[in-house]
């Protein structure tokens, strides 16, 4: 029978640990060729677009997609699992927080082979649910001890930073400005839906390492080309995601500024085929876009999980 997850259960079962290790080895996988990934694609109604992305991953024996929905600001996340053995339905799960764990531990994985080892001082951009993981999982992998947000709702980013300080124990702080965030920052995540960028690239200090997550569709925009020709080394989840949606970096690419062939994808570096920092000067940047194969090896993880600990409704279907 297939299982159903509430949002309650994932939130019960998912930690960034789990998120984390479950990112890193599907990526090198994918490098490997042993995972397959379709980009995402979307369906546009009046009032409602439908995203929808598909992958298998053979480690799990899982294959799937997720589905989500937005219409008049409210988003619908749902992953559907199935066995690659004999196509039964494994599970379905409700996948806001699990979206927001594997989006966070993607960028901790960047940040794991990107930033440098003594980086402590983080700035970010955006103060929403994502911007949770993505602080939780960087703060996993580098010793961070202060982080300096910047958001536009000012009242929403207090309060973020007051609940953001005591979970993680550290000085998460508001920052004045934009320019606050960027300045002496060892590495900068962007996790926004801007369509214009949100800093300019000279306040970047050498050897710092963006992560930027929120230009995933052609409309939205984080980074200035300033930004991008600093950058020593781009890195992307998937050139081929990255080549129908990235609105940071097709600008440059349409103008010639940029080839595909200097950029390279996470997994590859995980594997050694791509190279990673070699410098502490260097600038190094990670493009996120979200692959299926991500959510599909998470929610695989926590099915059986589910399963160990008698979570979840049985559905009448997917024998």
């Amino acid at each position: 029978m297939g299982l159903f997850l509430t949002e309650n259960e994932v939130k019960q079962l998912l930690t960034m640990p789990i998120a984390f290790e479950a990112v890193a080895q599907v990526m090198a996988e994918f490098a490997r060729g042993e995972a397959i990934n379709i980009p995402r694609q979307r369906v546009r109604a009046v009032h409602t677009t439908q995203h929808l992305l598909q992958g298998y991953v053979p480690s799990h024996q899982a294959i799937g997609y997720k589905v989500y929905t937005v219409s008049k600001g409210v988003v619908r996340f749902l992953v559907h699992v199935y066995d690659a053995a004999d196509g039964h339905l494994n599970g379905i799960l409700e996948a806001r927080h699990l979206g927001v764990m594997r989006t966070g531990a993607a960028s901790g994985v960047a940040t794991q082979h990107l930033a440098r080892t003594d980086a402590k001082v983080m700035g970010v951009f955006g103060s929403g649910r994502q911007a949770v993981g993505q602080i939780e999982a960087v703060c996993r992998v580098r010793p961070i001890t202060e982080v300096k947000v910047f958001s536009r709702n000012k009242d929403k980013l207090a309060a973020f930073c007051s609940a953001m300080s005591a979970s993680l124990g550290i000085t998460v702080r508001a920052a004045a400005s934009a320019e606050e965030a960027v300045r002496d920052s060892d590495i900068i995540t962007t996790i926004t839906s801007a369509e214009t960028p949100l800093f300019d690239g000279a306040w970047l200090k050498p050897g710092v390492h963006i992560n930027a997550a929120g230009s995933n569709m052609l409309t939205r925009r984080e980074l200035d080309e300033a930004t991008l020709d600093r950058c020593d080394l781009i890195v992307v989840d998937s050139r081929a995601v990255a080549e129908k949606e990235c609105g940071d970096l097709l600008p440059l690419l349409e103008k010639g500024k940029l080839g595909w062939g200097q950029i390279g994808e996470l997994g590859d570096v995980i594997i050694g085929r791509f190279p990673s920092r070699t410098s502490p000067q260097q600038i190094t940047c990670f493009e996120s876009h979200g692959m299926a194969v991500q959510d599909m090896i998470v929610a695989a993880k926590l099915l059986a999980l589910a399963r160990e600990m008698r979570l979840g409704i049985e559905l009448p279907l997917g024998i």
